[in-house]
């Protein structure tokens, strides 16, 4: 059966209502569920942080004994297991709801379907599918985290309009506009974690905190520093926020400074000095992250890149130019053939101040896909 103007409509408003948690559902996707009996919004409902109740049980709250026989509009599909919190897939059953309409199926594995098919047995009719592109984009983190096994890699870079992002002697600050500035604060603040390289430390000394905008948490920053060569008393090893250190030594002994600040430290050596970074994205998210936002410089932009470990880039251009002598966007062997070219597709382009902001897919990996 098509989907009617009216399913889109309040497909449309659950997708409003889970965006209302892009910051703070970490590490639980964002949800929302709008519940229509007839052709009234009876009650809605969006999911807020992990351990809190799912956003059936806020909109079926809501609703109260107007549910029995609606139409439940929900992003997800309705988790089928016990978690940290009970089914949502009984919760619509037990209020006595008629339909459900889900923009997509939940890919994780104590789910995937079962939500769905436990409706069904009950009698009550659903539907998936409806604005499924704009729901796998909201949840890009989870779905690259379940589905996956490592999280979303989105890049964040600024440079001039001739690719430079900052002149040889490393003065950066700033090339983009205090706009862009605090559009990046945004980004942070909806990812799980933040990735800086070593070098990054040591040139810039950053803090890489939520600052401007109110989350409720700030990421996890971890710090790729292979040798050990940035210093425990750096500012992004401060209390302000939790950081994990990565590094290829592996003796315990060296780890203890850091240690004594209060970072975690994650010795994932891959046998040539460097660090593991397949095995940093599966560690990244076995413990929940989904959205990884990476700051570093040239090199570190590189090595990801080559690795193939970049799904997305936000890149801001200034309207200035620095001269070619200036620092590059990313650092990687000389290409012999442009067949050899890194591909991307903008998949948003707009203005933020005076700056251009481009989103691209990478690969042809499209957070909707």
């Amino acid at each position: 059966m098509p989907f009617s103007a009216a399913d889109h409509l309040y497909m449309q408003q659950a997708l409003r209502l889970a965006a209302l948690g892009l910051n703070t559902t970490t590490p639980n996707p964002r949800v929302g569920c709008v519940i229509v009996q007839g052709e009234r919004v009876v009650g809605e409902g969006w999911h807020v942080r992990a351990g809190e109740p799912h956003a059936e049980v806020h909109a079926l709250r809501a609703a109260g004994v107007l549910a029995r026989g609606a139409s439940a509009y929900v992003t997800l599909e309705p988790c089928s297991h016990h978690g940290r919190t009970p089914p949502c897939a009984q919760a619509l059953i037990d209020a006595g709801v008629a339909r459900v309409v889900a923009a997509m199926v939940d890919p994780y594995h104590e789910v995937a379907g079962r939500g769905l098919a436990m409706l069904e047995a009950a009698g009550i009719n659903t539907a998936s599918g409806l604005l499924e592109h704009e729901a796998r984009a909201l949840n890009k983190g989870f779905l690259s985290r379940v589905s996956r096994g490592r999280p979303w890699v989105t890049l964040k870079a600024a440079a001039s309009l001739d690719g430079k992002t900052a002149l040889l002697n490393g003065q950066s600050q700033w090339i983009t506009g205090p706009q862009a500035r605090h559009d990046v604060q945004a980004l942070r603040a909806r990812s799980c974690a933040i990735l800086t390289g070593s070098g990054t430390v040591l040139a810039d000394n950053p803090q890489l905190t939520v600052r401007e905008i109110a989350s409720g948490r700030q990421p996890l920053r971890v710090v790729l520093d292979g040798a050990l060569r940035t210093s425990p008393a750096a500012r992004i090893y401060g209390m302000d926020a939790p950081t994990l250190l990565v590094t290829a030594v592996s003796d315990v002994t060296r780890h203890q400074a850091w240690r004594a600040r209060g970072v975690e430290v994650l010795a994932l050596p891959a046998g040539d000095g460097q660090v593991d970074l397949a095995a940093l994205m599966a560690a990244l998210a076995a413990r929940g992250v989904g959205e990884l936002m990476v700051e570093a410089g040239a090199a570190l932009g590189g090595v990801l890149f080559s690795a193939g470990l970049v799904d997305e880039l936000v890149l801001y251009l200034a309207p200035c130019l620095i001269g070619d002598a200036a620092c590059g966007l990313f650092a990687w062997p000389a290409l012999q053939s442009l067949t050899d070219k890194q591909q991307l597709t903008v998949s948003d382009m707009r203005m933020v101040g005076a700056d251009i902001r481009l989103t691209l897919n990478v690969n042809g990996v499209g957070a909707g896909g």
